[in-house]
C-alpha cells in the first residue's frame, strides 16, 4: 500500500536509489487524460510523487502522475470527524463512505486517502489529500498524465447469485501493493490452480506476465494453503537479501525471498509465526528504533501488533500444526492505546500516521509516536 523501505534504510536514501536520482522522468512514457478507475483500493508511491492505485473491479493499476513533489511535511496531523469531512466533501453522508487505504507520498510528505463514495459495485472511487492544516482536498483525475497496466490472468468477476462463500474473487485480484527499486510488487489472486499470486511489474508498464504462484503452511490451520491471498505485506533485508513479509488472515506471517518471484514459478514461504486465528491483518509498516528493527501490524480482532525481528534469521519455519487459539514463531507486544486502526503508514522516522475508528463509529486521521 506504501513505499515501503528495506530495514536499515532512510527515505532519503531509498529515493537516491530511485530514478527520481538519475534525472529519469517516470512519467514521460504517460499520457494525458480521464483514467478510467472503476474502484479503488490499495495504493502505494513511488518517486516523483507518482501514485500507483489499484482497481480490483478492472484489474488493472493505474499509474498517475500527481504532480505533488515538493512540500513542508507537518510535525502532527490530527483530523477529527474524518468520514464527517469527507462526507461533506463529497456531498454525502458518512454512512456512504469508505476509505480504503492510506499512503504518504514520500516526494512531499502528504498523506493520501483512497476512498469510495457509496456501497457496492456502483460506489465511485475518489482520491483525497490531507493538506499540513488538517483540510482535506479532492484529487482531480481529469487530463493528467497516467499509464495503466491489466492482469492477464484475474479471477472472472461472479454475479451475486453465484459468488463464492467469502464474496467476488475478482474483488481481490489486488489485496496490496507497493514500489521498490524499479519494480511495483502486487499481491492478491490469479486464475490459476495456486490461485494465491505475487507479481513483480516493472515500471514504467510494458509487459505483465502472470506473476508466481506461492503456497504457505498455515500453522493455526495445520496444512499447506494456496487459494488464501495474501493480505498485506512489507519488504525486509534478511540477510542482506530483500525479502517479502507478508500476512495473512487467521493470521501466519510469511517469508518470501523477493529473488524467487518470476513468471510461471511456484514457491512455497516460510511460514515465521502464527499470531493468532480468528483475525484478519490490515495493513503493515516496519521501522526501526535504535540498532533493532519491528514490524507494525493493524488487526481487525487483534489490535495493533508490534513484531521483533531480532531472531528473524535464525527461523526455520513452522511447519508443524500451532493448536487453535496459541501463537508460535516471531514474537510480539499488543501496542496499547492503539485501538481501532484501520489504515497505517509511516509518517516520518518518528512517526506512524493511522486511520481509527472510535467507540461512536466514527473515524479519525492521527499521527502517533513510533512505539
Amino acid at each position: 500500500m506504501k513505499l515501503r523501505i528495506s530495514s536499515g534504510a532512510t527515505l532519503a536514501g531509498a529515493l537516491l536509489l530511485s530514478p527520481l536520482a538519475t534525472g529519469a522522468d517516470l512519467s514521460a512514457s504517460m499520457s494525458e487524460g480521464n483514467p478510467d478507475l472503476k474502484s479503488i483500493g490499495p495504493i502505494a508511491f513511488g518517486p516523483e510523487g507518482i501514485l500507483f492505485a489499484a482497481d480490483s473491479q478492472s484489474a488493472a493499476i493505474f499509474a498517475l502522475a500527481t504532480g505533488d513533489t515538493k512540500g513542508v511535511q507537518a510535525d502532527t496531523l490530527k483530523v477529527d470527524n474524518l468520514d464527517d469531512k469527507i462526507a461533506a466533501l463529497l456531498g454525502t453522508s458518512a454512512d456512504q463512505i469508505l476509505v480504503n487505504d492510506l499512503a504518504v507520498n514520500p516526494a512531499s510528505g502528504t498523506p493520501y486517502l483512497a476512498v469510495s463514495r457509496g456501497r457496492g459495485p456502483d460506489a465511485k472511487p475518489v482520491l483525497l489529500k490531507v493538506k499540513s492544516d488538517g483540510s482535506l482536498a479532492l484529487v482531480s483525475l481529469k487530463k493528467i498524465k497516467y499509464s495503466t497496466t491489466v492482469l492477464p490472468n484475474a479471477p472472472v468477476s461472479q454475479a451475486p447469485g453465484a459468488r463464492q462463500r467469502g464474496g467476488n474473487p475478482r474483488l481481490e485480484s489486488i489485496t496490496d501493493l507497493t514500489y521498490v527499486d524499479g519494480d511495483l510488487l502486487v499481491a492478491g489472486l490469479s486464475n490459476e490452480e495456486f490461485a494465491s499470486t505475487l507479481r513483480r511489474i516493472p515500471f514504467p508498464f510494458n509487459k505483465i506476465d502472470g506473476g508466481t504462484s506461492v503456497e504457505i503452511f498455515h500453522g493455526a490451520h495445520g496444512k499447506l494453503e494456496t487459494r488464501s491471498p495474501v493480505r498485506t505485506f512489507t519488504t525486509f533485508t534478511i540477510g542482506n537479501e530483500p525479502h517479502i513479509l507478508a500476512a495473512y488472515t487467521c493470521t501466519p506471517l510469511v517469508q518470501f525471498p523477493l529473488k524467487s518471484l518470476k513468471a510461471g514459478a511456484k514457491i512455497r514461504g516460510t511460514t515465521l509465526a502464527e499470531l493468532g486465528n480468528r483475525n484478519r491483518p490490515l495493513d503493515m509498516i516496519v521501522y526501526q528504533k535504535g540498532k533493532e528493527s519491528f514490524l507494525l501490524i493493524a488487526n481487525n480482532a487483534r489490535g495493533v501488533m508490534k513484531v521483533t525481528t531480532k531472531d528473524i534469521s535464525d527461523i526455520k519455519g513452522i511447519k508443524e500444526r500451532v493448536e487453535r487459539g496459541k501463537t508460535a514463531g516471531l514474537s510480539y507486544d499488543t501496542v496499547e492505546g492503539w485501538k481501532g486502526v484501520v489504515q497505517l503508514d509511516a509518517y516520518n522516522a518518528e512517526s506512524a500516521i493511522v486511520v481509527q475508528r472510535g467507540e461512536s463509529s466514527g473515524l479519525s486521521l492521527t499521527t502517533l509516536p513510533l512505539p
